[in-house]
């Protein structure tokens, strides 16, 4: 089950405290995991319409995991 509130919590503080474009979203499409900026991920999901929260693998700032459905993941 997704976290989406644990999603959530780190998306409002990259946009409202901090710079956006240091985090990186792992998503899954069509079987392969795309990275993107946060920034495009925001654009491109549609404020989860079109990528829901589900699909996320991973978001890291910088070289720092926040959230990773895939265990021991660096």
């Amino acid at each position: 089950m997704v976290r989406k509130g644990k999603i959530a919590e780190i998306f409002s503080k990259a946009v409202y405290n901090d710079n956006p474009e240091l985090y990186t979203v792992g998503y899954l499409d069509l079987g392969e995991i795309k990275k993107v900026t946060l920034v495009e991920f925001l654009r491109l999901s549609e404020n989860f319409e079109v990528i829901p929260a589900s699909r996320i693998v991973y978001i890291m700032k910088e070289n720092i995991t926040l959230y990773s459905k895939i265990k021991n993941r660096k």
